[in-house]
């Protein structure tokens, strides 16, 4: 109703100056029947009212859709009534529809091709990387360790691109199965032994159970596993000689905790932590090459699982991430 007197304002405006102008006019012309004068007035005043009236109700659903928030998209494809300016409107609508849908297609035909050469891409790097390791294994110390480091580096961001990729098709590419724990946890350390070495730091394992079993998808919480211990090592340098991995089975709850003795998070930066590329303080002073992708897609990725994440941390005192099953 707001939107339909605004739409007339101007009209009911105009009707009421003409009222007044017109019993002006017969007064100062020396017609001085002032209950005629009325009479006529309230005639005028009663035909607009109906005409008002009768618009609206035979636009009232053009009006409302125009005042309330389109739901879906699907929505504004449907008709409003047989006035011309709502067909035209319509119209309008279906045509900015299908053209909204064209480039959406031609979006998500671009955003496909672009991953698909991703994967492609990092799969192709990742031989050239192999044979570069082979080549450096016949060199002398301390030049073969340089090369191994630098490649595990390579390594590890081709990797990060290539999970990222997959991120935006995460829903198909999940295999739910019984997971080990201990045997998950000890794949990840044989993989970072080299990272461990480099940094002076060595993991410890503490599990209450040895059998310890989880539905999840092996390989992406291999990954969540291997974030968090990189990220252990890397903020324990100087501060602290190992990190404790820690599996516990208490009834139907299973935790897996990977805590660290290093510099720890900020608190104004814990809130923020899992966002997409966001370093914080520690990223910028401790470690120049940080990206603010790894925890993203971590939490990303358990809330794909169905797992929960929770972290707790002090300055000068280290922090703790642990997924729960």
């Amino acid at each position: 109703m707001k939107l339909f007197l605004r739409d007339h304002v101007i009209l009911i405006v105009t009707q009421i100056v003409q009222f007044i102008s017109i019993a002006g006019i017969f007064w100062l012309a020396g017609f001085r029947n002032t209950e005629l004068i009325l009479y006529c007035m309230f005639l005028g005043c009663f035909f607009l009212v109906c005409y008002l009236a009768y618009y609206y109700l035979h636009h009232r659903k053009f009006y409302k859709r125009l005042t309330e928030p389109i739901g879906t998209l699907d929505e504004s494809l449907q008709k409003l009534d047989q006035a011309v300016i709502s067909e035209k409107l319509g119209d309008l609508l279906t045509s900015q529809y299908n053209e909204y849908q064209k480039q959406i297609a031609e979006l998500n035909n671009n955003q496909e091709e672009h991953l698909i050469f991703m994967d492609r891409w990092v799969h192709q790097m990742k031989t050239p990387l192999s044979v570069i390791e082979l080549m450096a294994k016949d060199l002398d110390e301390p030049e073969s360790s340089s090369f191994r480091e630098e490649t595990a580096r390579l390594k590890t961001g081709l990797n990060m691109v290539l999970y990222m990729a997959r991120l935006r098709t995460i829903e198909q590419d999940f295999h739910i199965k019984k997971v080990s724990l201990l045997k998950l946890v000890q794949e990840v350390n044989q993989e970072n032994k080299r990272l461990f070495i480099q940094n002076h730091i060595y993991p410890e394992v503490k599990a209450n159970q040895e059998k310890i079993l989880v539905e999840t998808d092996e390989k992406w919480l291999f990954f969540v596993v291997s974030q968090f211990i990189q990220n252990a090592v890397k903020y324990s340098v100087n501060q602290a000689n190992k990190i404790q991995i820690s599996l516990d089975k208490n009834d139907d709850r299973v935790t897996l905790e990977v805590k660290d003795f290093g510099v720890g998070i900020p608190k104004e930066d814990q809130k923020r932590i899992f966002d997409a590329f966001y370093t914080g303080k520690n990223g910028r002073k401790f470690n120049k090459e940080s990206t603010g992708v790894g925890l993203f897609l971590v939490h990303e990725v358990i809330h794909y699982l169905g797992h929960q994440l929770e972290v707790d941390s002090s300055v000068d005192r280290g922090s703790s991430f642990r997924v729960i099953f």
